[in-house]
């Protein structure tokens, strides 16, 4: 799944409720003068992020989402603001305490409807364009996940936590204080927490003063998510035009089933009727038996020959003119980083098609031309985002060039409005022309971090195409220290992708940045190894069965081509990297033939065997390891052989295997509330390195997930991984 969504939705969703007691200040935009031209860890903690944008029903004004965090208080806030179409008359709409996101148009955009977490439960809430008037909506008990309203303004979908035990039984009664809980089976915990509730979507009646306290659970009694876990939001479900039908993505499995397929599909909800219909399988449609301890590849689930969409079939939204359905759609099940094709379906005909087919790579997001014929959407191509528009017969033409990132596409009065970013500057908000041209006519409307940017001095970033050992061409990025000097020596920085096939693409992180760690005087080089997509599907499929063979090896390949440079220290290079980054870390650890000085692997996978037996969602491992450990005679379920002959299993080569040829300081971190990849592993890495005599440090976060996501622990992430860098490539 695409990186960078999966980042913004965490950090919204990491947006605690307010202490309104204990909280002195509001958080707001970071005034702040640096000391120095290089970015720091504190510039890059005060920049402002921009979420999501939706535009009023004329098409004249965006409003938008900032979030803004606090170093000191250890939070985040979240605030929504408005500007004309043509970046004018910007001003923030919410500056109260409360956290406030998910702004809607609503009553033909004389009021925004919005999530505040006011009063300390997130609710629906209106307010006029001006942010006066504000109301309260909804007075659901728990809180509300998400919303849309209908096209009519007659109804809402809210989205409420329902309990579940279907994988924890209940606790009892008279036992309140125990902590214990009874497993029952697979997926009781999910990402970071354990599953006792699990979103549903309701639907309630609006008369235009409140929503109605009686609702209707759409998947009433079901043990199943919408929008599902553990990144979904309420771009999981759409109204239909006339405001009768509502479309929603669900996967209707649970325990072992969920674990070891990613087969979502998209269902249709009639209001008037309560009848619901499945729009990616035929009526009565049985799924073949699986072996739930081998990759589904080969699996007769995934040869059906009628096209039954068996893999994540995500985000659907029908057409203006309520002709279509448009979805995201994989095809192949319990393959979480197949190809996402941009898939039609002809309500009228029940004819599908896939419309960006000859686009070899993944759709991330899209929307609708109003007048129905033609659709936007944006992704990878060589390592750049972009956006490209598809008529209903798939022809695919690109929108967008230059060294960027866009996503967030949005339609709105002619104007496409779109959030860009690249490795030397975050999210801003965009609009060009959707009239299509060879090149678009870019306008940039936002400029939330001017008053931090325009202070620093970012490295250059070049592209650089490498020839692997192979022969194969292969996209780096080689981002240069700020006032760099060709004549002077550079310690380098090898940087390992997680995913392990997320692109590494123009993207902007604000814990992987690129250009702080440029900033510590630190060249970085970052390869588009085999494994990543925007380079056709060969080379992202790939790595499948293979993580140690030749993505391996183009690792190797891109920092021994780099350091030929005169200006490379070739005495001083780091390793770095996080997920299959840390493993990757790992790996070469034990292969790098002394390249390295020092290493660093955040939420690595140490040892392949025990990673199968510990992460929940278990289609990963069955996919991209073959089969479970126990599993003789199975080498990576009958994939294809590469050009050099058989494919290694990856339990064969895993990384703590080769623990007597490390000799290179490592430090290990994680967070304990890692259920993807467990904390074990990290901790089990740093204890191997010092039994083995290795200088090692471990940093272990015990409130943190595979990510870090609290300011304070972010801070102390970036001061602990550069000291440990300047430490042994400094010297």
């Amino acid at each position: 799944m695409n990186i960078m969504h999966l980042m913004t939705t965490a950090l919204a969703l990491n947006i605690a409720t307010p202490d309104l007691e204990a909280q002195t200040e509001i958080i707001g935009r970071n005034q702040i003068t640096l000391e120095t031209d290089r970015m720091t860890p504190e510039a890059l903690w005060a920049m402002g992020r921009i979420g999501s944008m939706v535009a009023s029903p004329d098409g004249k004004q965006i409003v938008y989402t900032v979030s803004y965090y606090s170093v000191k208080q250890n939070k985040s806030h979240t605030t929504l603001h408005i500007m004309n179409a043509d970046g004018s008359g910007k001003r923030q709409l919410t500056t109260g305490s409360a956290s406030e996101m998910e702004p809607q148009f609503i009553k033909n955009g004389s009021k925004i409807a919005f999530v505040s977490t006011e009063g300390g439960t997130p609710q629906v809430w209106e307010m006029d364009t001006d942010g006066s008037n504000r109301r309260q909506l909804s007075f659901c008990k728990d809180g509300v996940g998400g919303f849309k309203f209908s096209p009519d303004g007659k109804q809402v979908v809210l989205v409420r936590e329902v309990q579940t035990t279907k994988s924890i039984d209940a606790a009892y009664e008279d036992l309140p204080l125990s902590s214990g809980m009874v497993i029952t089976d697979l997926n009781y915990k999910h990402w970071d927490h354990y599953v006792k509730t699990i979103p549903h979507i309701f639907l309630a009646q609006f008369d235009g003063e409140k929503i109605s306290d009686e609702q209707k659970d759409l998947l009433e009694g079901e043990p199943y998510e919408c929008p599902m876990l553990p990144f979904g939001g309420s771009e999981q479900f759409n109204w239909s035009p006339d405001s009768r039908t509502i479309v929603y993505n669900c996967r209707r499995k649970s325990g072992l089933a969920y674990a070891i397929s990613t087969d979502s599909d998209i269902y249709a909800y009639d209001t008037q009727n309560g009848s619901t219909r499945n729009l990616c399988k035929p009526e009565g449609y049985q799924a073949p038996e699986t072996d739930p301890t081998r990759s589904l590849a080969h699996q007769a689930v995934n040869r059906q020959e009628t096209d039954c969409n068996m893999g994540y079939d995500t985000n659907p939204q029908y057409s203006p003119d309520g002709q279509y359905v448009a979805w995201l759609s994989m095809e192949r099940d319990g393959y979480e980083s197949d190809r996402i094709r941009l898939c039609l379906l002809n309500l009228e005909t029940g004819e599908k098609s896939y419309l960006t087919e000859s686009f070899e790579s993944s759709v991330d997001g899209f929307c609708w031309n109003p007048n129905s014929k033609e659709l936007y959407f944006t992704g990878v191509w060589h390592a750049r985002s972009m956006v490209y528009n598809t008529n209903l017969k798939g022809e695919v033409k690109q929108l967008t060039d230059g060294d960027y990132d866009y996503a967030s596409v949005l339609y709105a009065d002619k104007q496409l409005f779109v959030t860009r970013h690249s490795i030397s500057q975050p999210d801003d908000i965009y609009s060009f022309p959707a009239k299509v041209k060879k090149t678009a006519e870019i306008k940039q409307l936002t400029e939330e971090n001017a008053h931090i940017l325009g202070q620093l001095k970012m490295g250059e970033v070049k592209e650089r195409w490498v020839k692997t050992s192979d022969g194969k061409d292969m996209l780096c990025w080689v981002v240069y220290p700020p006032h760099f000097d060709p004549n002077k020596k550079y310690p380098t920085l090898l940087f390992c992708q997680g995913g392990p096939q997320s692109p590494v693409s123009q993207f902007w992180s604000y814990r992987w940045n690129f250009q702080l760690m440029a900033a510590q005087d630190y060249i970085v080089v970052a390869p588009n190894r085999r494994g990543l997509p925007g380079f056709g599907m060969e080379w992202l499929e790939a790595i499948s069965g293979d993580y140690s063979g030749r993505c391996m090896q183009d690792y190797l390949d891109a920092i021994d081509d780099v350091a030929k440079e005169p200006y490379v220290d070739r005495e001083n290079l780091g390793c770095v990297g996080a997920s299959f980054g840390g493993y990757s870390v790992y790996y070469l650890a034990g292969h790098h033939d002394k390249r390295f000085s020092c290493f660093i692997a955040h939420d690595g996978i140490f040892n392949t065997q025990q990673q199968y037996y510990e992460t929940e969602e278990m289609w990963f491992p069955n996919w991209d390891l073959g089969a479970a450990p126990w599993r003789k005679g199975i080498t990576n379920s009958g994939m294809p052989a590469l050009e050099d002959g058989q494919r290694v299993n990856p339990y064969t080569t895993s990384p703590h295997l080769y623990v007597d040829k490390w000799d290179t300081p490592i430090l290990c971190i994680h967070g304990e509330k890692d259920y993807r990849i467990l904390s074990s592993q990290g901790e089990s890495a740093f204890k191997a390195a010092i039994m083995r005599g290795v200088p090692a440090e471990l940093l272990i976060f015990p409130d943190e997930n595979h990510w870090v996501l609290k300011p304070q622990n972010g801070i102390l992430w970036q001061r602990t991984f550069f000291r440990w860098l300047d430490r042994w490539l400094k010297k």
